[in-house]
């Protein structure tokens, strides 16, 4: 328990290194940065994650025991190489043996959205909100739409290793084709760019989703469009709650700015649960774009993984 924690969030862009106090007190020691360079191919990223981990180690003048990592994909727990990364470099990598070999020391992986969880869990608002708290289901919307379950403090990875990947659900066919090879995936309906196209549908004008929310209350496409992901929001949730029915939910990302998730979108849901009333809080995130990194250092406290 009091023994730091060492994170590193490894993104298509950027490597970001965190070592926290403890899991009390997760002040960051150190916090420090580096390309990820993805161009150079596979062992050159080995190589960036090498010399992240020697520049937090001589900053810091510790040495990391274990480090946790925030991967832009999967671990798939029976090939035990990486699936689902838009970071394309890593996919079919066997990367948890080779940092392993390459750090001579234990890793621990989970992806964004799982970190994400696992870091509101453990020190955003979920403590606050409800501290007793079993089941906690994490949500990011943004570019993409995906979700992480953390049970008892521990990420719940599922047999296939995509636990939480509600993004990838049939929700409407008005989403279209999904890259996926599905058509109608929660992603293609309620992401920040499934949005932008619908409302460019309407209007033949191309907005920012930040664009869009300012103009709600002058503009009816602006209005409809917010509409369609409060409904749709509702919608897509009410299966993880009726499959699931976490204790909380938190709902992160730029999508997750908008308001009206949390007034019309949880009406919308109480209309599709199977349920007379909804009591589940679905809250903002406290941490920010802290949460990845933080989640991932949690990862090096949390066993079974």
């Amino acid at each position: 328990m009091n023994q730091p924690l060492w994170g590193i969030d490894l993104g298509g862009t950027k490597l970001e290194g965190v070592i926290l106090r403890n899991q009390n007190d997760p002040t960051p020691l150190i916090r420090t940065r580096m390309d990820t360079e993805v161009s150079g191919g596979y062992d050159h990223v080995i190589g960036q994650i090498e010399k992240l981990v020697a520049k937090m180690e001589s900053e810091s003048k510790l040495t990391a025991q274990s480090i946790g990592f925030g991967t832009p994909g999967i671990l798939d727990p029976v090939a035990q190489t990486m699936k689902n990364c838009n970071a394309t470099v890593l996919n079919n990598r066997p990367l948890k043996k080779d940092l392993e070999a390459r750090l001579k020391m234990p890793v621990f992986l989970a992806n964004d959205a799982n970190c994400f969880a696992l870091a509101e869990a453990n020190w955003g608002g979920v403590k606050k909100i409800a501290p007793r708290a079993r089941m906690v289901f994490g949500i990011i919307m943004g570019t993409g739409v995906g979700g992480g379950i953390v049970i008892d403090g521990k990420i719940w990875d599922g047999h296939h290793g995509i636990g939480g990947e509600w993004g990838h659900n049939f929700l409407d066919e008005s989403g279209g084709p999904c890259y996926c090879g599905k058509i109608g995936c929660v992603e293609k309906v309620i992401s920040g760019p499934a949005l932008q196209k619908y409302y460019e549908g309407l209007t033949g004008e191309k907005k920012s989703l930040k664009e869009i929310v300012a103009l709600k209350h002058q503009d009816a496409a602006a209005q409809q469009t917010l509409n369609r992901l409060a409904h749709f929001f509702g919608k897509a949730v009410s299966v993880i709650t009726n499959i699931l029915d976490p204790d909380i939910i938190v709902v992160g990302g730029g999508v997750g700015n908008i308001d009206d998730i949390y007034t019309d979108g949880v009406e919308s849901l109480k209309s599709f649960i199977f349920n007379n009333y909804v009591s589940v809080p679905v809250i903002r995130p406290e941490l920010g774009d802290s949460a990845g990194v933080f989640g991932a250092a949690a990862l090096t406290n949390t066993a079974g993984h």
